[in-house]
């Protein structure tokens, strides 16, 4: 009997004084007064979106971890730019599920965060294009990791792309911060849109009186023993002009990584420049005729001293 009279009351301590506290803790908090509503926040509601929170990223990390382990190298940094703006709406999108299901009214929420979006809206208008700049960037795939584009006169290679700015290296190793919105209200070049392969061109004059065919086999034979450039599709050479002071070819080649075809074409060039002068074809420099006409009194200074 005595034992069954403190198991009451070590029941009703728990009952009354620990788990009271506890719910008065959990119960503790403030309200706030949207209009006509009463919006209360407690520390319940704190822990569960905290906690509602930490599942969402653990869940979201298993997600990208068990679908990237699936993918290639190059496909897993697309998947990742992408999974990066996902995961921000599955945030939002938990967190107004959990309020709406402990009560809270997400309507008032919605309804007090109109004023300040428009209110932000105006302050942080390049923002904002920013933001949805880079969710375009993401949904028409027109930029991707990995991309080569040219941008200001500047050729770069994208590394990262975030929700407002993209990163970019260039050929001199220095990185590009461009703004989103750039992507949309300006041109941009992507040289690797379709396909990694480009087609490059080498241009270069020759002497008039030149063997053409013979230009045409060295500037191919040049290509062909050249690294970087690509046995398919063939090179080939353009006949593309008769210039002022030289006959102007124009050697087309097809590079698989454009970021670094500068390089290729220095050494293309370099090569060029050997192979003729060993087959004695001359590459000229800017040439003028000057035709020159005198008055009949120059021209005859004698006789004019006699008329004299």
């Amino acid at each position: 009997m005595q034992d069954q009279t403190t198991k009451e009351k070590v029941t009703e301590v728990i009952e009354q004084d620990i788990w009271g506290l506890i719910k008065e803790i959990w119960n503790a908090g403030f309200s706030y007064n949207i209009g006509s509503e009463d919006l209360k926040i407690t520390v319940g509601l704190i822990v569960i979106i905290v906690l509602t929170f930490l599942v969402t990223s653990v869940v979201l990390r298993l997600i990208r971890s068990f679908i990237t382990s699936k993918l290639l190298e190059e496909d897993k940094m697309k998947f990742i730019s992408v999974f990066k703006f996902i995961k921000y709406f599955v945030y939002l999108t938990v967190i107004l599920i959990t309020l709406s299901s402990t009560g809270v009214d997400v309507t008032i929420l919605l309804t007090a965060s109109a004023a300040l979006f428009v209110g932000l809206g105006l302050a942080l208008q390049e923002l904002f294009q920013d933001v949805i700049g880079g969710i375009f960037i993401i949904l028409d795939k027109s930029l991707l990791v990995g991309d080569v584009i040219e941008m200001d006169g500047r050729v770069a290679r994208v590394f990262e792309i975030k929700l407002r700015t993209t990163r970019a290296l260039t050929r001199d190793d220095k990185v590009m911060i461009i703004p989103n919105h750039k992507f949309i209200s300006d041109t941009v070049y992507n040289y690797t849109q379709n396909h990694k392969t480009t087609r490059e061109v080498v241009r270069i004059g020759v002497a008039y009186g030149s063997d053409v065919e013979k230009v045409r086999e060295v500037l191919l034979e040049c290509a062909r023993e050249q690294k970087g450039i690509l046995k398919k599709p063939e090179p080939f050479v353009l006949f593309e002009d008769f210039g002022d002071s030289a006959l102007l070819f124009g050697l087309h080649f097809y590079v698989s990584d454009s970021f670094v075809d500068p390089k290729v074409k220095s050494e293309l060039r370099f090569k060029i420049n050997n192979r003729f002068r060993l087959n004695n074809i001359t590459i000229p420099f800017p040439q003028r005729d000057v035709h020159m006409f005198y008055p009949k009194e120059i021209q005859n200074p004698e006789e004019s001293n006699e008329d004299a």
